[in-house]
């Protein structure tokens, strides 16, 4: 090749390089930097399970301990829960730690605060601790139980009596989800159903308890579509007892609570749950292997 045609094979050869390079700065500069593999099926479209898990499996332990363990075990998010069974920590940050105090702790941790279970001393008492702490969802129960003629009655009741608290919750840019409980109020399919089609406000939703609802042999994947974008908690929790309560441990087949979640594009954590906590090693290698296969659960829905 002679130098002429040598010349000329560079100029093109450097031109080719420079519109490349140019249209991969132009991709770059309208693309989002460096999408993990989690961000990029994010940004396709497909759905995203985020995992939390509540204080009170480790309420033996100081909050800070509970956090550490939480954080170890992988998840992401942390339910602090108040004195219910005599767990320790809510009241703990309210009167030691503050708002800043937790703050500082979650970050340490790298958790993000998720709820306040408020079952005891009620969501007033910690309002403003969860604003401040960043918001979040305080999870409470409903009201006593009704018959189906009443229901909607009640349910109107319910939701008006709530006022106050979902004000508060605007206030504090935080959410009030209720739970579902045997022998209360929000309980059936159908008292599910009562509360959304009543239910106007934005900062009001429902905390949905399969162990609860698995108690009335109804279908957790119909509670999960009638909730819909007003479920703000979800309990990866079935009807058993000890460590079998726990998603993977005991038998419930949990993969379509997760496909019923992937469907209504729920937008917060699923956290796995049981009453009765075992010492806090047991409880670590039960919560693992949960969490093990919940993500096992994840893996297995279709791509979009």
């Amino acid at each position: 090749m002679n130098y002429r045609k040598k010349h000329a094979s560079a100029q093109l050869d450097r031109r080719h390089f420079l519109s490349r390079v140019a249209c991969t700065a132009a991709a770059a500069a309208t693309a989002p930097a460096l999408l993990t593999p989690a961000r990029a099926t994010a940004a396709e479209g497909r759905w995203q399970m985020k995992l939390s898990t509540s204080s009170i499996h480790f309420k033996s332990l100081p909050i800070e301990k509970a956090c550490q363990r939480i954080a170890q075990l992988g998840f992401e998010g942390i339910d602090i829960w108040c004195a219910h069974t005599g767990c320790p920590h809510l009241d703990d940050v309210l009167n030691r730690l503050g708002p800043d105090g937790l703050k500082e702790v979650l970050a340490k941790n790298k958790l993000k605060l998720y709820a306040f279970s408020v079952y005891s001393g009620g969501y007033r008492r910690y309002a403003e601790l969860l604003g401040k702490a960043g918001g979040g969802v305080a999870v409470r129960g409903s009201a006593g139980p009704c018959g189906p003629k009443d229901l909607t009655s009640r349910m109107k009741a319910f939701l008006e009596a709530l006022k106050p608290e979902a004000e508060l919750a605007e206030k504090y840019d935080s959410y009030l989800a209720i739970e579902n409980h045997g022998h209360a109020l929000l309980d059936s399919l159908d008292s599910l159903k009562a509360f959304v089609d009543l239910n106007k406000n934005r900062r009001l939703g429902i905390a949905l308890a399969p162990y609860h609802i698995q108690g009335r042999k109804e279908s957790v994947e119909e509670a999960i579509a009638l909730a819909g974008k007003q479920l703000f908690f979800f309990y990866a929790w079935q009807h058993s007892d000890g460590t079998r309560q726990l998603p993977g441990i005991g038998p419930t087949d949990c993969a379509p609570w997760i496909a019923a979640l992937a469907k209504i594009g729920y937008a917060w954590y699923v956290n796995p749950f049981m009453h009765g906590e075992p010492e806090p090693a047991a409880m670590s290698a039960a919560l693992a292997k949960s969490r093990n296969y919940l993500r096992e659960c994840y893996h297995q829905l279709k791509e979009p």
